[in-house]
Parts: C-alpha cells; structure tokens; sequence
C-alpha cells in the first residue's frame, strides 16, 4: 500500500528513496473530494503557483518542507474542475516559468503548453477522445480573393461519405485551425457524425491573421463572411439552403465575430455557438479591458441597446473561472427576451481550448441535433 502525504511527512522531511517512491506511487497534483495538493521538488528560493483561474490570486507561494527539496500548497476546489497553471520558480534572482514537472498531464494553446490540473471528479468526454469504429472526414482547401480582407485560404472540413449528391448543413467557425489543433474538432466531428448525434455537416475553418482588429466587430469582416464566403460556399459545396441548416460559431473574440457578422446581417446564420465571449461592454462607467476591447465595447453597448434577432436558436458557454463569465451570463437574458431559444452552460473550467472542446458536443447537438433519437438498441 502507497503512503499517503501525511505519512510521508509524519517522521520529518523525506529522504530522497522515500520521495522517489511516493512520487512513483501517485498523480500528482494529489487531488481529493475536498481540494487539491501541489509538488514541486527542486532546490529554489521561492516556487510559486501561477493559476489561471479568474477570482483567486494570480500567484500563491508554495512552502518548503524544512529540510527536504519538497515543497507543497493545498487549497480547497470543488469537485469536477479542470483548470491550468505553471511554476514560477525563483532561483539565484532569476525567475522561469515552467510546467509542472511531475504532472505529465498538460495542454497546448497558441502559446505553449500548460500543465493541468484534474479536480476531483473531472475526465476528459471519452467522445473527445479517437475512435477507431468512426469513420473519418477530410480537409480540402478554398480560396478567395476578397475585396473586403484580401487573399484568404480556409480549409474545408467534409464528413465522411461526402457526396455531391446531398445536402449539408454548413458551420462557419472562427479560429477554426486552433480548434483542429487544441480541442481535437475533427475527432469530435467524426465521433459524433458517426454516433448520429450530429448530422454530417460541412464546417469551414476560418482564421485570421489579425484576430485583435477582425474579430473585435470590424464590418469589413462581417461583410467578408456574409457576402463573399457564404456564396462562395454555396457555388463550391451542396449546402442546406435553409438558414437553420447554417450555423457560425467562435471563442473569445472568435464569439464576438460571431455574433456581430450574424447581427449585421440579420437572417444570414441561423444558429450561433459562442464560447467564453470576450462581451465587454459598459453600462457604466469606462471600458477597464485596455485599448484593444474598445470597438467591441462600442458594437457590445450597441448591440445591447438593439439586439434583435441575429439568430434562431442560439448556445452559449463559458467557464465559471474566467473574468468574462459575468458579460457572459448577462448576454442571456438579453437574448431570450428576443424569444429566442437559447442553451447556456457553465463549467469549473477557465479560458483555454479543453474547456471549450468540452462544451462541444452540448453546444453541436443542440444546434444540429442528429437522427440519434430514431435509433433503438
């Protein structure tokens, strides 16, 4: 039987064999029902925990077990959280952020890698994981020579079976090649295509070279999507020509882009998914985000006072460990008084890519509902 901490501990500080063996013998962090144990062995002046976790302080000092290399911080999390960190460790009056060496479990994003934290509770949806039994679709690539952004190249995501001879619903996604490559889309796609909890649809995987000034409620882009990629689409694929067949989706500012291309231009997209929105706005007072969430703070505060109808059924998720969950919570409210039906969910997550591949099948399935209700087992 492995040791638990307090065993460990209970003689004074471990020798390097006993530390050896209990690190072997656990997952670390040590999680249990009530809250969550960091390690960090190594000889440094200090060794900090970076959260990534709106609400707690940004940097928590990790304590050093007298006379060992091991240092340790507890805190309480509720059951069923996920969130990301790193190390900051302090040694010689230098300062290095690191993952954390002996936890194995990390995720990719645009800037790197994280380590990840697994609260107690919490595993990863065995649908976001490949499945050999599913069959698999295909990228092909469009161009196009745009008068409102210039030269763009968007891959095409095609279900398995893709025949000239059907029609498809279409989803416009922003940041569609991150999705690929941080939250595993199109092993999801496939999974849920095969299990006929989605229908096969075709998903065009928009990206940005300057998300900053695109995505933040920029007309031209709106005006790109709406009148040159859709009817491009259309002239190139066998699409549903039904609005409710075509759906746009986005994170962050993917989920402002989203939002403001299907509120400029009302009866284009029929279904909206927005995750973790980057909604700022101001009822009162100034815009405290910086400089760059201005023009969306401009189309939020607009949008607000006249939202209308951008679409007909509408999914909104954001993790409840990110700073933007209140502009997400609050654009609820203001979307059903519009009658139009929305999904909303929460999870103990943070703002990064696993919170939002998590949240997919919730989000497709409502806005694409499959044939899965006609099959009995």
């Amino acid at each position: 039987m492995s040791k638990t901490l307090a065993e460990l501990l209970a003689h004074g500080p471990p020798d390097r064999e006993s530390l050896d063996a209990f690190v072997a013998d656990h997952d670390v962090p040590l999680v249990d029902r009530d809250g969550v144990t960091f390690l960090f062995r190594g000889e440094a002046d200090a060794v900090f925990l970076r959260l990534f976790i709106s609400g707690l302080p940004a940097a928590q000092p990790l304590e050093r077990v007298a006379g060992s290399e091991l240092w340790l911080l507890r805190f309480a999390l509720p059951a069923e959280s996920r969130f990301e960190y790193k190390f900051e460790v302090q040694r010689g009056g230098g300062t290095e952020w690191i993952t954390d060496p002996l936890n194995p479990n990390r995720a990719a994003d645009p800037f790197g890698a994280n380590s990840v934290c697994q609260g107690f509770g919490y595993l990863p949806p065995e649908w976001t994981l490949p499945d050999a039994a599913a069959r698999t679709g295909s990228f092909e690539e469009l161009a196009i020579d745009s008068r409102h952004l210039g030269r763009r190249r968007l891959p095409l995501y095609l279900p398995a079976r893709f025949r000239r001879s059907r029609r498809y619903p279409l989803l416009v996604l922003h940041d569609g090649s991150d999705y690929v490559r941080y939250a595993q889309l199109k092993t999801v796609l496939d999974n849920l295509i095969h299990r006929l909890e989605i229908p096969p649809l075709v998903v065009a995987l928009t990206d940005s070279p300057d998300r900053l000034h695109e995505y933040v409620g920029l007309d031209a882009h709106a005006d790109f999507l709406v009148r040159e990629l859709l009817p491009a689409l259309a002239e190139r694929l066998p699409l549903d020509p039904d609005v409710t067949a075509r759906g746009a989706m986005g994170a962050s500012l993917g989920g402002v882009a989203a939002l403001h291309a299907a509120w400029r231009h009302p009866g284009s997209f029929g279904r909206l998914l927005l995750q973790s929105g980057s909604f700022a706005f101001t009822d009162i007072g100034e815009n405290k985000r910086g400089p760059v969430f201005e023009p969306v703070v401009r189309f939020m505060n607009t949008f607000r006072a006249s939202p209308g109808r951008p679409a007909e059924r509408i999914y909104v998720s954001c993790g409840i460990y990110e700073s933007l969950i209140y502009e997400n919570r609050s654009l609820v409210p203001l979307l059903t008084r519009q009658r139009i039906p929305v999904r909303y969910e929460e999870a103990r997550d943070g703002h990064n890519w696993q919170n939002w591949r998590d949240r997919l099948r919730a989000g497709l399935t409502y806005l694409f509902p499959g044939p899965l209700w006609m099959v009995y087992e």
